[in-house]
């Protein structure tokens, strides 16, 4: 299917559609045939789909089209990056879930260039220590943290009752029912893995009694978590340790939840991740892991977040996790897929970090930064929406004889 341009006027360049351009639309053309996107290219305008509102895209560089076919996702983000893609109506969101919804980056992945770029990027975040992966996220400033989340400081996906939700109804709530799920009760201990800025740990100590530790490989998180564990008078009841996921404190404890930290791990390290909750987990109690995972088995790793969010991540698949628990001879009790909560989540923090920019230091989150933070959120709640993304929530436990409720909490 050969795209033809509709010209706004008569220029000089009307029959000279660049190269890159005209190959662009032929390739991916056919994909977006059906979306509601306009492309505005110089004088130059190419219409998809039949809606009388369609998101508008104003391309500013024909070279744009050359990085996009080139290295895909990639190419695409650095040229928003670069404003030399700029969403003139609608939203970056909407944008980037046509893209999805066609499925316009396998026309795109088959470019051998695309491929090796990616595999570029994968390689060199292999050879980084995983603590230095880590921190070159998690420690990027409290400055940043606190203008995008709540007041608890919580960095996963929420979970909604409605579209209308707050972002501290969707955070308290999720917390809630992870601590509903795990049974937590009065006096239990509790370890966290990847505990973050210890809210979790916090809730449930304030609500329902539990004593717990937390570790972290974030050094921001563990200064900051600790300074308002103490703020909140719960320094004698938990606290937060600098520690590897392979380093566990002593066991046992009642209760083990990771949310957020199983995604950073590598595939070779799930057998020692669950083997050593296996360890500190005393007989017939609960764990529960909470990730980003993908519902697909093509697990591919976008560039994008390789690159500039998450280095070294990876998103397990429901089967790669629940081989591992099995292993360890841990019955598998519930799994919930809540990925479309993680659409709401994102817009809210993408909605906090627009509305609180301006008050940040912008030597530091200048407006390339907020470019890049932009596009990595909206990335997020489209990701939700349209992709094989999933946002696995497993709970299991150490014994075959433990009671199964009726119902899921």
């Amino acid at each position: 299917m050969e795209v033809e341009p509709v010209v706004a006027a008569f220029t000089p360049d009307r029959i000279q559609v660049p190269r890159a351009e005209r190959d662009f639309f032929d390739l991916v053309g056919p994909a977006i045939k059906n979306e509601p996107l306009t492309f505005l290219c110089g004088h130059r305008e190419y219409r998809f789909g039949s809606s009388a509102e369609p998101t508008v895209v104003r391309v500013n560089d024909a070279r744009v089209f050359t990085r996009i076919l080139t290295d895909g996702s990639l190419g695409l983000a650095e040229a928003y990056i670069d404003k030399k893609v700029e969403v003139v109506r609608g939203t970056l969101e909407n944008f980037i879930a046509a893209l999805i919804r066609a499925d316009a980056e396998k026309y795109i992945r088959a470019n051998p260039v695309s491929l090796l770029k990616v595999a570029t990027i994968r390689m060199k975040n292999l050879f980084r220590e995983r603590e230095a992966n880590v921190q070159a996220h998690y420690d990027i400033g409290q400055d940043l943290f606190e203008a995008c989340l709540d007041d608890t400081l919580t960095y996963s996906c929420g979970y909604a009752l409605s579209a209308d939700d707050s972002l501290a109804d969707l955070q308290r709530r999720k917390i809630d029912r992870i601590c509903r799920k795990l049974r937590i009760r009065p006096g239990d201990r509790v370890l966290d893995i990847g505990c973050g800025f210890g809210g979790l740990l916090m809730h449930a100590a304030r609500h329902y009694g539990a004593r717990g530790i937390g570790i972290t490989l974030s050094k921001l998180q563990y200064k900051l978590g600790n300074e308002r564990i103490a703020a909140s008078g719960l320094d004698g009841q938990i606290a937060i340790l600098f520690a590897r996921h392979n380093d566990l404190p002593a066991g046992p404890f009642d209760k083990v939840v990771s949310v957020g930290m199983f995604e950073h791990l590598k595939l070779s390290n799930y057998p020692a991740f669950f083997g050593n909750i296996k360890k500190v987990l005393a007989p017939e109690s609960l764990g529960l892991v909470h990730c980003i995972g993908c519902a697909s088995g093509d697990n591919p790793r976008d560039a994008f977040m390789q690159k500039y969010i998450f280095p070294g991540g990876r998103t397990p698949t429901l089967s790669e996790m629940a081989s591992q628990i099995e292993r360890c001879d841990m019955p598998i009790l519930d799994v919930e897929n809540m990925v479309r909560h993680y659409a709401l989540t994102a817009r809210r923090w993408l909605e906090n970090f627009q509305r609180n920019h301006h008050k940040l230091d912008h030597g530091k989150y200048d407006e390339r930064f907020k470019r890049i933070w932009e596009y990595y959120l909206s990335c997020g709640a489209t990701a939700a929406m349209a992709s094989t993304c999933a946002l696995w929530q497993v709970l299991f436990a150490n014994s075959h004889k433990i009671e199964i409720p009726f119902q899921r909490v």
